[in-house]
């Protein structure tokens, strides 16, 4: 797996966790208050050359720190729910 983290104004705003061989990704969706799966919104934000100073590659460690930041204390899911929801999305 992959993470990055976003950041405005050096402040974390947001977190992805990608599998970019398989096409997964899951987000903190801020409407929803909630981690997500959304792999076209996270492709399309990763792809566009605007944000690549909007964003970093991270290792877990980092990624969990700035998930407490971004959700309010809501965890980043563990590695194994997190292959969990993307094998549920594989499968339909």
């Amino acid at each position: 797996m992959t993470y990055y983290v976003l950041s405005r104004n050096a402040q974390p705003v947001g977190v992805f966790v990608t599998d970019p061989a398989r096409g997964h990704a899951l987000m903190w969706d801020h409407r929803r208050r909630s981690w997500a799966y959304n792999p076209e919104r996270v492709t399309r934000f990763l792809d566009d050359h605007r944000n690549f100073e909007r964003y970093r590659e991270v290792d877990r460690a980092t990624a969990d720190r700035a998930a407490a930041s971004v959700t309010g204390g809501r965890p980043l899911p563990d590695d194994e729910t997190i292959e969990g929801i993307f094998e549920q999305a594989a499968t339909g």
